[in-house]
């Protein structure tokens, strides 16, 4: 995997790195991070190459929005946020993995209204004019409204030139493959749901994205963390892993060390071993997780190792 080289996403001028870097850390994902952290790791990654940024207002619920932006001015990258949620004061789609309280909560909203205002209000945190990519954020429970109200919002913003390209992006594949249906989306942010622990989105949605010239972006590629460290206490889509996935996350570290391959290495390049998949995302807290991501997107991985998961059943 080269994670440098530009590809373009679907079939937009949208075009992104084959690595790309996820913000969400940087809004106060589990702990604390600071203006001045992101700068650093958002300034380290774009100077290592690294051209795709990712972010969107719930991460740190504006906070990584507010951060991030600034060091991205000037550059000549891609970023896609993500509108389904406005950020009100009160309660709303409430979360405790955010480490930084800001006094304003998510609140679902997919009415066309509300994806104007959201990509509105993400633009003035971020300091920016434009996003290239614009995500549908977790319509799993607004379904209807989604496709109804915020997907034609999205289409009429990639018609007036104020967007590149039109997404979704979801922790779950059998949705994401009925929004594609709609004919509508350039893009899909796929995310936990084609990794080395879980490989569901390439039953039906990737396949489909193929051969529709729809761009797969894949995220969660550590599952949120069995895959980057697996031991007891590890989170598996953020809750701690049973003892069941984390058995299996140990078989598959056992297999890559016998091939002299770094398990982070292959839960990043794994889901670029698929032709339908444009770009990974990796979250990243610091200019070294940076710096690691690129390196173990670049290590050679020989193609043994994945027959050698498959014949032991770690790999459909």
């Amino acid at each position: 995997m080269n994670p440098l080289e530009r590809v373009r996403l679907g079939r937009t001028d949208v075009t992104v790195t084959r690595l790309g870097i996820g913000l969400a850390p940087l809004g106060g994902l589990f702990e604390a991070s600071s203006d001045e952290n992101a700068r650093q790791t958002v300034e380290h990654a774009y100077e290592l190459g690294i051209r795709y940024f990712d972010v969107a207002p719930l991460y740190g619920n504006g906070l990584a929005e507010r951060r991030t932006g600034p060091p991205l001015r000037g550059k000549k990258a891609t970023l896609s946020t993500k509108v389904g949620r406005l950020l009100r004061p009160g309660g709303g789609d409430t979360q405790d993995i955010w480490a930084e309280p800001t006094g304003v909560t998510p609140k679902f909203d997919f009415s066309a209204e509300g994806v104007r205002t959201s990509y509105a209000e993400s633009l003035s945190r971020l300091g920016l004019e434009r996003a290239d990519i614009l995500h549908l954020h977790d319509p799993d429970d607004h379904f209807e409204q989604a496709v109804n109200e915020a997907l034609p919002a999205l289409v009429e913003l990639r018609e007036q030139g104020r967007i590149g390209a039109v997404s979704a992006g979801m922790n779950q594949a059998k949705m994401l493959a009925e929004f594609v249906r709609t004919g509508q989306l350039d893009a899909v942010l796929l995310a936990g749901r084609y990794t080395l622990l879980d490989q569901s989105g390439g039953d039906e949605l990737l396949p489909l994205c193929a051969s529709r010239g729809v761009g797969v972006i894949v995220g969660g590629v550590f599952n949120s963390g069995l895959l980057a460290d697996p031991r007891p206490g590890a989170t598996f889509d953020y809750a701690p892993a049973d003892p069941a996935l984390l058995e299996r996350a140990l078989a598959i570290r056992a297999v890559c060390e016998r091939h002299g391959v770094p398990l982070r290495a292959a839960a990043i390049q794994f889901p670029a071993t698929h032709p339908a998949v444009t770009s990974v995302l990796v979250g990243t807290r610091s200019a070294a997780e940076v710096e690691d991501a690129v390196r173990m997107a670049s290590v050679p991985i020989p193609a043994v190792l994945w027959n050698s998961l498959r014949a032991e059943g770690l790999l459909a």
